[in-house]
């Protein structure tokens, strides 16, 4: 348990790059995502094979467009974790608000992103203690609800690259 512990604030900066607009890198991030998760979650690490292989043959530019049309274009699997939770409401507006909090609280830099941006928390994440009471409620009322509704969503798109399977790595739970 302490090895995975050790790694998991690795594995949500990974995971962070993955999830946010692909780079010239992403082949070796992703090559770095299964090398953290072989040992603690060989499910996964073969599931995000899978997607190295896609990254592999695929270039930059496709990469780009599978991107956009997953997460920007698809409203329900929006890269925004208010948007998925709340959708264009007041709520989503006062979640973010408190996002901002922490993330000042914390003397964490969000750049240009807004404050629900996935790739973001999940960064945010990889800073945190694993008892830390905020990481806490951020995986358990945001992330698993977040990626519950995205792996619902993506069922019918099965041969998106995107499609998060097996995410116990990333909630430290087994997602159903």
């Amino acid at each position: 348990m302490k090895n995975e512990e050790n790694r998991q604030p690795q594995i949500y900066r990974c995971l962070s790059s993955l999830l946010d607009y692909p780079t010239p890198n992403l082949v070796e991030q992703t090559r770095q995502g299964i090398d953290l998760l072989k040992k603690d979650y060989p499910q996964s690490a073969q599931q995000m094979a899978s997607f190295l292989s896609f990254v592999e043959s695929t270039p930059l530019g496709r990469l780009e467009e599978v991107y956009t049309g997953t997460f920007d274009i698809n409203p329900a699997c929006h890269i925004f974790a208010g948007h998925i939770l709340f959708g264009e409401s007041f709520k989503r507006g006062a979640f973010m608000a408190r996002l901002t909090e922490e993330y000042q609280k914390r003397e964490f830099e969000t750049g240009k992103e807004l404050a629900d941006h996935i790739p973001l928390l999940l960064k945010l994440l990889g800073t945190l203690e694993p008892n830390d009471t905020f990481a806490k409620d951020l995986i358990s009322d945001c992330l698993i609800p977040v990626f519950q509704k995205m792996n619902a969503n993506f069922e019918e798109d099965s041969q998106n690259p995107y499609v998060p399977g097996d995410c116990y790595f990333v909630t430290r739970r087994k997602l159903k």
